[in-house]
């Protein structure tokens, strides 16, 4: 047995279900196979915008549709794992320069960063046990972070990420007050070797494998308490600046 896998078995009750939210990307299909893998949970549900478990972010009825089955299958939700994100593709790139700020694009970097996992922690928090360990857990990004901002560019992607950090931050105030135990935290994966971050990378720079972001990421799942809850964590353990 792995130490990821030792790792979610001792620190979460047996059985139950975990959900990994955009399991056919990169680094969310090496965290859906991990969380398999580990035999930690009894159900693990993998989700895509399209075939098997479709879920949409941008389709709030999509989540819904989720939560019901969750709720349909009597069984715990002991863990979600959002691992969504929108860089760049067909509704447009990070920008070098406000001269590039474009409204639509923004819009969208906004609904599947920021809104879609807000309603993820609509629909979904609620379903965690009242008073047991559980975890809600989102991909952030340290280019997220405001005081680490010594860069610029970026403007969508960059305020996009800022604002799920403070729904996390939100979110973890809410949930102490109704499910103790519980703790809702944001992840910086690292730069990982994916579709989403290959375009970007510097020449020299090594490139984490998917199954090595996963493997360290569930590591701080297992790791954290609820006096972690609101708290936005790198890869290896530590804490970063909001």
């Amino acid at each position: 047995m792995t130490d990821t896998a030792s790792n979610l078995k001792r620190q979460f009750p047996s059985g139950g279900t975990a959900v990994v939210i955009a399991a056919s990307g990169g680094i969310g299909a090496a965290l859906h196979e991990a969380i398999k893998a580990s035999g930690a949970f009894t159900t693990v549900i993998g989700t895509s915008r399209s075939g098997g478990t479709a879920v949409d972010l941008t389709d709030e009825a999509s989540i819904v549709a989720l939560a019901e089955t969750i709720k349909a299958s009597g069984q715990d939700l002991r863990l979600v794992f959002d691992a969504s994100g929108y860089l760049h593709g067909p509704q447009g790139n990070p920008e070098k320069s406000w001269n590039a700020i474009d409204a639509q694009t923004m819009a969208y970097q906004f609904a599947v960063n920021t809104i879609g996992p807000a309603l993820l922690v609509k629909h979904l928090i609620p379903l965690l046990p009242r008073e047991s360990r559980s975890v809600f857990a989102t991909i952030s990004a340290k280019v997220g972070s405001i005081s680490d901002n010594r860069l610029g560019g970026w403007y969508g992607y960059r305020a996009a990420k800022a604002g799920l950090n403070q729904i996390v931050k939100t979110t973890s105030i809410e949930l102490a007050r109704k499910r103790a135990e519980a703790v809702c935290i944001a992840l910086h994966p690292g730069t990982v070797k994916t579709q989403l971050s290959d375009p970007f990378a510097k020449a020299g720079v090594r490139l984490q494998e998917p199954h090595e972001s996963a493997a360290a990421m569930l590591n701080v799942v297992a790791s954290v308490e609820p006096a972690d809850s609101g708290s936005l964590i790198a890869y290896d353990g530590t804490r970063l600046p909001y």
